[in-house]
């Protein structure tokens, strides 16, 4: 017997999405290596509220390390100094019934430099880690913070800094 998948739908895969964890150093003395971006949602927004980290569309004709750069820039005001692959996090829009790929990116950015949000966000605080992880309302971003950490946790990547390391 031949099985007949013509009458099945198949949920789209796409990648269309980066999400950027944004790192400062953290003040002298203070027990934890890092400083983490952290931004409030706007009213008439998505999910108006949600303490999140950069994250955007990917645009047609950009590689995903591009977009990390412009949609840091776009949403701080803020140039990432390096820049860091980190993993891929999925994620389903039931709406499009599609799969999202979330590329994550680490941004190491000087933290004196004034922030400046656009329409999206109405907040922003640079948080411990700890204090991160308690604010931000996804668990997809939970975890490329755990990564992030972990990552460079030395101040960059190590043996790793070859091949994370974005140019």
């Amino acid at each position: 017997m031949r099985f007949d998948d013509t009458h099945l739908t198949s949920t789209r895969v796409d990648v269309r999405v980066v999400d950027v964890v944004v790192l400062a150093p953290a003040s002298a003395g203070s027990a934890d290596r890092w400083r983490v971006l952290v931004m409030r949602r706007a009213a008439g927004t998505r999910c108006t509220g949600a303490w999140e980290i950069v994250h955007g569309r990917i645009e047609r004709g950009e590689r995903p390390g591009q977009a990390a750069r412009r949609e840091v820039q776009e949403e701080t005001g803020l140039t990432p100094e390096r820049l860091y692959s980190i993993t891929v996090n999925p994620f389903y829009l039931h709406r499009f019934d599609s799969v999202q790929l979330a590329v994550v990116f680490a941004a190491i950015v000087d933290g004196s430099v004034p922030i400046t949000t656009g329409a999206e966000h109405d907040a922003w605080e640079w948080l411990s880690p700890a204090a991160a992880m308690d604010r931000l309302a996804w668990p997809r971003e939970h975890q490329a913070l755990q990564y992030t950490l972990h990552l460079l946790r030395h101040g960059d990547a190590g043996p790793v800094e070859d091949v994370l390391l974005v140019p």
